[in-house]
């Protein structure tokens, strides 16, 4: 199982994989509906909506009220609700879990400061330690074995649900609450508690390789990881391939994808979408890199915003896309606020690439597959781009 940052997956679990995937795509409209995130907005704005999805929305809070006025669990009405409504991607956010929704979408969480993968024994590997973080005060090392969290065994469960453990529940998931966690590394065995502490992510990340091909990495599209794209290309070698690595990347903002994207292009068209049947375009800004050899990497956990820029690359004939069919998550969510403060998301269209490709349910496939060595097979097609 490959390796998952702990902050950038969902908290809470046993809720059905829409709150999941949802949770961690976050929203692939744009701005421009008015309802959903933009550059200069902090996060959507769940007391809007669109008219003709309201009856649904409006069944949801229906929903709601009544089980508030029955003493029942708001959250888990509607919840049942929208999974009656057959909306995949719908989900209910409760008012804490909207809140963490939106402190990810600016790049902040709250957390230890770990990274880790569940390995084939099923034990959980230390792979990362943000530098500054409680874990690394602490003296974790990457490297480490993460055995219990607050007297729970770990071993064998899904990295989500260590994250689940970490995290923590609505009213512990915040800074200077403690948890205690138990490693291993080597013969020693230990137990520590850690102070949860507000965190910045690390959405872009870049480097350099031998041959002098600059490495682009885009773990999600949080607020401003557009720019530093842009940023980094700018700062890359004269004349040096790119390769924009995208696997793993649940989505995120889609101004910031689209930001990402007038990176590479000279402006035009990025993707369409609908919101209830009215069609909407995405444009990027002019004067973007358009020469420089670029290759693309995407696998089955490229997710949403991120397929949403690759397709824009693969069919603006941009970029050479290498590696895996991607997930297959275009559709587009719109929220709304339910009686007792949590937030309903339910489904009210798609979006296209360029060449009007659908991306639900399909994903998008390489130009070239590969599911091993996929970074040297970039290197491989960089350099026969370079020389053409």
């Amino acid at each position: 199982m490959s390796g998952r940052d702990l902050f950038c997956q969902p908290r809470r679990l046993g809720r059905g994989a829409a709150l999941t995937l949802v949770f961690a795509s976050v929203l692939v409209a744009g701005a421009a509906t008015g309802a959903l995130p933009g550059p200069d907005r902090k996060s959507a704005d769940p007391a809007a909506g669109s008219a003709v999805s309201e009856g649904r929305h409006e069944v949801v809070a229906r929903a709601a009220a009544e089980a508030m006025a029955a003493g029942q669990s708001p959250v888990e009405a509607a919840e049942r609700a929208v999974s009656r409504s057959g909306d995949r991607w719908g989900a209910v956010y409760s008012q804490g879990e909207y809140k963490e929704f939106e402190e990810a979408l600016d790049g902040q969480y709250t957390g230890v400061g770990l990274w880790a993968r569940r390995e084939r024994d099923g034990r959980i590997e230390v792979t990362r330690v943000r530098a500054g973080s409680p874990a690394a005060s602490a003296g974790i090392r990457a490297g480490d074995r993460l055995r219990s969290v607050d007297g729970e065994k770990v071993d064998g469960r899904p990295v989500t649900e260590v994250v689940a453990l970490l995290r923590g529940d609505a009213k512990d998931a915040t800074a200077g609450t403690a948890v205690k966690v138990g490693l291993e590394r080597g013969t020693r065995a230990w137990d520590l508690t850690l102070r949860r502490a507000r965190l910045s992510t690390d959405p872009v990340t870049v480097r350099t390789l031998g041959d002098g091909v600059t490495v682009i990495r885009i773990s999600s599209f949080t607020k401003g990881s557009g720019e530093e794209v842009r940023t980094a290309l700018r700062q890359a070698p004269a004349d040096s391939g790119v390769v924009l690595d995208l696997r793993g990347n649940p989505g995120g903002l889609v101004t910031e994808a689209v930001t990402a994207a007038s990176a590479f292009l000279d402006g035009g068209l990025v993707a369409t979408y609908d919101v209830d049947g009215e069609q909407r375009a995405l444009h990027g800004e002019p004067g973007g890199d358009t020469t420089r050899p670029l290759v693309t990497l995407v696998d089955g956990g490229t997710m949403s915003a991120a397929e949403l820029l690759t397709g824009a690359l693969q069919d603006r004939g941009r970029a050479v896309v290498v590696g895996s069919r991607t997930f297959g998550k275009g559709s587009v969510q719109m929220p709304s606020r339910l009686p007792d403060g949590s937030v309903a998301e339910l489904t009210v269209g798609h979006y296209r690439t360029p060449s009007g490709r659908a991306v639900d349910g399909r994903g998008i496939m390489p130009d070239l597959e590969a599911d091993r060595q996929v970074l040297e097979r970039a290197e491989t097609v960089l350099s026969g781009l370079g020389d053409s």
